[in-house]
């Protein structure tokens, strides 16, 4: 298992990365998150919802994603609740004290998926959540050591040297664990290493001296690493497509949702060299665009009441006047209809929602969740194939429909306006497909746009991953460690290190 010393100190990745390695190697290896808490989720080959890092991580494994993979998701929908995912479905909706009582519970549903995926792989890499010296929430854990303990596994400390502070990272999480968690511990990793490491291996003596545990690799600082985000938007991403050399760039601005889902979407236009992508937060501007986003929600209501505080309603007015084209997603679809009716109250307080009224569309919220993967052909542009999937509770009607963006499996889907300049649609992952992003983005104005495949680039970097592993880590000390046999391979090309 690995485990952090903070969130975002890499165990994602570093658990994408050495499912990769084992794989190479032939070993029969799945991804396996007991709780997560994201926004960003992904549809399983089995037709449930999961974390979309254990997604990314089954990729790596070279294996189809499925919802043992991460049995309990929380998807926050206010400061204070989250809606509860069990095996991939949706249970009902808590607030965190609820969910303190509810956790006795959870471990019986994550020892279900434990256990079932035990059976089918000979080796399981568990990545914890946040860190497992958190004393507040140490109580019936089901994240981090209270499943490690109840397993019996062995773990490993990941800690970030770019954050600073490495060595009390690891040193104060180990002392706050108790005596039999502190055993458990069999290794550090340290990861996002910049610099001459002759200089740091006075401090790994002294922790390896001080703790009585290995360090089992120092990991390179991966430049421009491009994988799918856990949860949070990553700003430095956008340094990927900055392009001096591109004189007709397309501007692409999407409004950051206080409860934004899936915007993993947009990852393949930050990543394109003839787009100019921008996230805009409160208080910014959305003027200035070729094309304005409305990105998937969790709350649609609440964000939509967010985006009119906001005054991006007018700022959207103003946008199509001047003949900009407008592109919903999910909850961004929804909120382009005439009215969004909640009557069970699925997202907050029952009642209804006046929609922005680009579409003739009304949407009911309803307790039951579409979780599907799809894939059909575009309307327009040559009518090019698009894959993408639908994750959203809601059923959407009106004469909007008459006029869809795409068929999917023969049947219409989504919405676009007699002129073109509007469209809304329910599917996630819209732009991964070379063709589908292609022909989006001649839509939006870029007449001449090349093509980009987000699965191949995906590919690339779990495998440039898996070089920068191989290369770093000291697999002796690992095997010891873990018991987990390791062929020793390294000397493979990693492009993107920082020296």
């Amino acid at each position: 298992m690995i485990q952090g010393t903070t969130s975002d100190a890499g165990k994602t990745t570093l658990v994408a990365g050495l499912c990769r390695v084992f794989a190479r190697q032939g070993k029969s290896v799945a991804p396996y998150k007991p709780q997560n808490m994201a926004l960003n989720s992904a549809v399983t080959f089995d037709g449930g919802e999961i974390g979309r890092s254990q997604a990314l991580q089954a990729q790596g494994a070279n294996i189809d994603s499925h919802t043992d993979m991460n049995p309990i998701l929380l998807k926050p929908n206010s400061d204070t609740g989250a809606q509860i995912i069990v095996h991939g479905k949706a249970l009902t909706s808590m607030e965190a004290h609820e969910y303190q009582a509810f956790k006795g519970k959870a471990l019986g549903y994550v020892m279900e998926s434990y256990r079932r995926l035990s059976a089918q792989y000979e080796f399981l890499l568990v990545e914890g959540a946040g860190s497992p010296a958190e004393i507040n929430l140490r109580d019936r854990d089901v994240a981090n050591m209270g499943f490690a303990e109840a397993v019996d596994c062995p773990v490993i400390l990941v800690a970030d040297i770019d954050r600073g502070g490495v060595f009390a990272h690891l040193v104060g999480t180990l002392a706050l664990l108790s005596e039999s968690e502190q055993k458990r511990v069999v290794g550090f990793i340290i990861n996002r290493f910049r610099g001459d490491i002759s200089l740091l291996e006075p401090g790994l003596d002294w922790l390896e001296d001080k703790t009585g545990k290995p360090v089992l690799g120092v990991l390179p600082y991966l430049q421009n690493l491009k994988l799918d985000q856990e949860d949070a938007i990553d700003s430095k991403q956008e340094l990927a497509n900055t392009n001096t050399e591109s004189v007709n760039r397309l501007k692409i601005k999407v409004p950051v949702f206080p409860r934004i889902s899936n915007h993993t979407d947009f990852d393949a236009l930050r990543m394109h060299p003839e787009v100019d992508f921008e996230y805009v937060a409160q208080g910014g501007d959305l003027s200035g665009a070729d094309l304005l986003i409305l990105p998937g929600s969790k709350s649609v209501c609440a964000d939509l009441a967010w985006l009119r505080a906001q005054g991006f309603d007018d700022q959207i007015q103003r946008h199509l006047r001047y003949g900009g084209k407008l592109l919903g997603i999910c909850g961004g679809f929804q909120m382009l209809g005439k009215s969004i009716l909640d009557p069970g109250g699925i997202e907050g307080e029952p009642g209804q929602t006046s929609g922005l009224g680009y579409l003739d569309l009304l949407t009911e919220l309803t307790p039951e969740k579409v979780l599907k993967q799809v894939s059909g052909h575009l309307v327009f542009h040559g009518h090019a194939h698009i894959t993408g999937y639908e994750i959203h509770c809601g059923l959407s009607t009106g004469c909007a429909l008459e006029h869809p963006f795409a068929y999917i499996n023969g049947k219409a889907e989504g919405s676009m306006t007699e002129d073109k300049q509007i469209v809304g649609t329910y599917l996630h992952g819209l732009f991964d497909h070379p063709d589908s992003l292609q022909s989006l983005l001649n839509w939006a104005g870029l007449e001449t746009a090349q093509k980009l495949d987000r699965g191949a680039l995906r590919e690339n970097e779990l495998d440039r991953l898996a070089n920068m592993l191989e290369n770093s880590m000291d697999w002796e000390k690992f095997s010891q460690a873990t018991g987990m046999k390791v062929l020793a391979t390294g000397n493979r090309s990693v492009s993107g290190e920082v020296s």
